[in-house]
């Protein structure tokens, strides 16, 4: 029997028409905020702790979900860089009053992973074996700082796209920028209104919906003693820049291809942390919670590792095709900006409206920490979702080592 509903599953209609529909088996979104995003190394994070950020995302869902923390069947974690990951993520959602009777796992897929950990528990869920679980993007650059990919064995080394899976991301920027035409003007004048965007977002408060203000400690230099301090909004968003100003960059990569990316067109360097609830819609009316949207689908693609950023072209139109959606079915996207040249290729060659593509900026302007990404996208998309009130979310990112991956959400 189980079968014949997979069979009916696969040849069930599919179109914006067919997703609104609602089933007590869908798989919802109950709760999806962020931290503040904090400059790796100065910003607000710069001397709080992997599992610190874990266990202020863990507190923060317990108290403003409305859910009996014993009632998760499942967390998955997402982070890359974080050594030991799985015994910070435990100790952390125990010290956050989780109890023990609640398993954990933590995923890397580099930049995807926040999403990853979403599409693990959605699965989870739609396959029956739990009916409520949490999903964590965390990542702190701070503590632990990207140093490019690992040695290779010369029996790995010889195949050249395996080389190329760790080679720095910069230069797959300048690979993008020239294999595909993307100016060095084009990227600033790109990275120019992802910062004017974010400006005008958080001048306006959209962000304020989304961002739960984080308690960490802060060291004093002088005498090291760590004191408690909150922190309450982004601190990379840059006011008054403008294409021009990008434009007195230097490149940060001028050995590689047109030397055009610079600290001003790529993602900032950054530390944070999202958090998602997933459940079946059947639990969460049983609970009395509010569904803020359906989580549909996730795709993920492989593409040649020495242009990585294409990644998302290929994820969005797999997962449209999926959901059977088209473009003009989507009210906004969510491109994770990890350079100027790979998101402007994306925009370009989906020929998607940019007046649907990271309205209120992205990595950019407030930064890219790397497992919490996938995560905070979402949370940035459904705040941004509700408020014009718009029905379809499609959210995307380029991934290290050469992949992509894009999900869909529609709004209740």
């Amino acid at each position: 029997m189980d079968r014949v509903k997979q069979i009916a599953a696969h040849f069930a209609p599919k179109g914006l028409a067919a997703l609104e529909r609602k089933s007590p088996d869908d798989v919802v979104i109950t709760f999806a905020m962020r931290s503040p995003l904090c400059k790796a190394g100065k910003g607000g994070f710069k001397d709080a702790r992997t599992d610190e950020l874990m266990l202020e995302m863990f507190k923060h869902t317990v108290a403003h979900s409305e859910v009996d923390p014993a009632l998760i069947g499942d967390i998955c974690v997402g982070t890359v860089l974080t050594p030991d990951a799985n015994y910070h993520a435990r100790g952390a959602a125990l010290a956050a009053g989780i109890p023990e009777s609640v398993p954990i796992q933590t995923i890397n897929r580099f930049c995807s992973s926040g999403l990853m950990a979403v599409t693990a528990i959605a699965n989870q869920i739609r396959t029956g074996q739990i009916e409520i679980g949490l999903a964590i993007g965390v990542e702190s650059m701070s503590e632990n700082p990207d140093k490019g990919g690992p040695s290779q064995s010369e029996l790995i080394a010889a195949n050249q796209p395996s080389k190329d899976c760790i080679q720095r991301m910069g230069w797959t920027s300048e690979n993008v920028a020239s294999d595909f035409d993307v100016s060095r003007q084009d990227q600033d004048a790109y990275a120019a209104l992802s910062f004017q965007r974010a400006e005008a977002a958080e001048k306006a408060g959209y962000f304020e919906r989304e961002i739960i203000p984080f308690t960490v400690f802060r060291k004093d230099p002088t005498t090291g003693e760590r004191t408690r301090v909150t922190i309450t909004k982004d601190d990379g968003i840059r006011y008054g820049t403008t294409a021009e100003s990008l434009g007195k960059i230097r490149a940060a990569f001028p050995q590689w291809g047109k030397g055009a990316t610079t600290g001003g067109n790529a993602s900032q360097i950054t530390d944070g942390a999202a958090s998602v609830l997933l459940m079946t819609r059947r639990k969460a009316e049983s609970l009395g919670l509010k569904i803020i949207s359906k989580y549909v689908s996730t795709a993920v693609t492989g593409v040649s590792p020495r242009i990585m950023g294409v990644g998302p072209v290929y994820a969005v139109r797999m997962v449209l095709q999926q959901t059977g959606l088209t473009k003009e079915d989507v009210d906004l996207f969510e491109i994770n900006e990890a350079f100027a040249s790979q998101c402007l290729y994306t925009v370009r060659e989906l020929a998607l409206p940019i007046d649907k593509v990271n309205v209120n900026g992205g990595a950019i302007a407030f930064g890219h920490p790397l497992g919490c990404t996938g995560a905070r996208q979402i949370a940035t998309g459904l705040n941004e979702l509700e408020r014009r009130k718009g029905k379809v979310l499609v959210t995307g990112m380029c991934i290290g080592t050469g992949m992509g991956a894009a999900a869909v959400f529609v709004r209740e």
